[in-house]
């Protein structure tokens, strides 16, 4: 007997996206964690999720979905701490701390010292502003305990607020200094190095890698992103400052669409001339903190980055010269590194074939002669490479003799001037949020009690606030706090 059909029967109609996977997220409104779906579609990823009480939100989580599928091959096995400062109780994301859940290490811990800035920027993710001042002994015991963690710990990044403007902040770098932490770092707008001569002098004694903000040229991207359209001369002047005292300094555009993203070119190009600046990191807009308002759908993402850099720079840097870093979730960092002489610039991966030996899927086995250059490229293609350092000298010299550079016979502090990187760092936010790219995060907030929390988790889940909450109630208006600081206690919309 044949089947019965009706007698019209609509056609099936295939959905206009490619369903990739199921991953948990947050609502952008109670910041409740939810289901959330990331989808393909016209060559994009989309997150697609559902908040019973708030509704459906959807967002761009990357520009380019085959660039994003092809990422995995980049996802290397995480290293373990030596030691987890949280147990599972209530289970990701809830646990922050490190836990043992987590799946990384901490490659760079930021120690933010502070809650106050001398700017108030529109795009400020950290809502700066009155709360607290970290006292030199909570860092020094914050220090003590990220090293306790992690052996040898790779970096320590100074930040706040601003913090520069800590009474403490050099005795607080001095101290990293004495842990033997391999690369100590300041997060910093640039003001205080434009005109105070005595800190000036200071850091050409203790050498910090500067971490630069610089986000373009002209004034209205500095009143747009900083409320203050005309401090781009004072930038300059920090910058130059900083070239006197022999100072390595990255530049960190953040990007955001039709405000600077026409920029993003001219950035580079003045980086590559500067004698202070050693590489770029770029970092799209991301939507959390004082900077909200926003269309989800037109975010900024690392791939809209990269094209305008190839169109702006005519080719001196292209999309296909840069890679994914391996030890957090792929899609999250991208860098490239550079031979630099006067006007001819090489990337690496235009001589030497990078991904194969940073694919951790195929596992290739390769020569032995080759396991050197692996280690380098390893080095190289991590969070915790900074620019300017021993370091990453060494690990670039090893490659150069793989690519047939000309480095041969350069010593280290000429090799230095040769050296250019070009980074991009996405940060989530509340539309954006994977619990499956935070459980691999090696970004970590350092805690004075101890506490390792994921900056994408930082900065979105409440911890910050309620971070901030606590230590400014245990502060006195001087800054002190007890001798042992109390535990943090966080608690979360379920």
């Amino acid at each position: 007997m044949g089947i019965k059909r009706p007698p019209t029967s609509p056609g099936r109609v295939d959905a206009d996206y490619v369903f990739y996977e199921l991953t948990r997220s947050i609502c952008p409104e109670c910041r409740k964690v939810i289901d959330a779906h990331i989808l393909l579609r016209d060559n994009k990823v989309y997150m697609r999720k559902r908040c019973p009480e708030h509704g459906p939100f959807e967002a761009l989580v990357y520009g380019d979905a085959q660039a994003y599928c092809a990422s995995a091959k980049f996802n290397k096995p995480g290293s373990v701490p030596l030691a987890y400062s949280t147990p599972v109780v209530e289970g990701c994301p809830y646990d922050c701390g490190l836990c043992p859940s987590h799946q990384q290490h901490a490659c760079v811990g930021i120690i933010e010292v502070n809650s106050a800035c001398n700017m108030d920027c529109p795009l400020c993710f950290a809502n700066a502003g009155a709360g607290y001042n970290l006292t030199l002994g909570e860092v020094e015991a914050i220090l003590d305990h990220f090293v306790e963690t992690e052996g040898r710990a790779e970096v320590v990044q100074f930040s706040g607020g601003e913090p520069t403007i800590h009474p403490d902040i050099i005795p607080m770098l001095r101290a990293a200094k004495e842990r033997n932490i391999r690369h100590v770092m300041i997060n910093t707008n640039g003001k205080r190095i434009a005109s105070d001569d005595r800190f000036l002098e200071q850091l050409a004694e203790l050498r910090p890698s500067i971490y630069f903000q610089f986000d373009g040229f002209e004034p209205e991207t500095y009143r747009a992103l900083r409320g203050e359209p005309d401090i781009l001369e004072e930038k300059l002047r920090a910058l130059d400052r900083l070239a006197a005292i022999g100072c390595h300094v990255v530049l960190v555009p953040a990007i955001e669409r039709g405000v600077n993203d026409h920029e993003v070119g001219r950035i580079v190009r003045f980086a590559l001339k500067h004698p202070a600046v050693r590489g770029v990191n770029f970092q799209p807009a991301f939507h959390a903190g004082r900077f909200s308002g926003h269309d989800p759908l037109q975010r900024m993402t690392n791939p809209d980055i990269l094209r305008m850099l190839e169109q702006q720079t005519e080719g001196l840097f292209r999309y296909s010269d840069f890679i994914p870093i391996p030890c957090c979730f792929p899609t999250c960092n991208s860098v490239t590194y550079a031979y630099v002489d006067r006007d001819d610039v090489t990337p690496l991966t235009r001589l030497l074939n990078v991904d194969d030996y940073l694919d951790y899927i195929s596992n290739r086995a390769l020569l032995n002669l080759d396991a050197e250059v692996k280690t380098a490229l390893e080095g190289l293609w991590s969070t915790s490479a900074v620019p300017g350092t021993a370091q990453i000298i060494s690990d670039f010299s090893v490659t150069c003799a793989a690519c047939s550079l000309p480095c041969g016979g350069v010593d280290a502090n000429e090799l230095s001037s040769h050296l250019f990187v070009v980074m991009l760092q996405d940060f989530m936010d509340p539309w954006t949020f994977n619990q499956k790219n935070l459980m691999k995060c090696c970004k970590e907030i350092l805690l004075p009690d101890g506490k390792q929390i994921p900056f994408c988790a930082y900065n979105n889940l409440g911890y910050r606030e309620q971070t901030r909450t606590q230590l400014a109630a245990c502060h006195n208006k001087r800054g002190q706090t007890e001798e042992q600081p109390k535990p943090l206690h966080f608690s979360f919309t379920r």
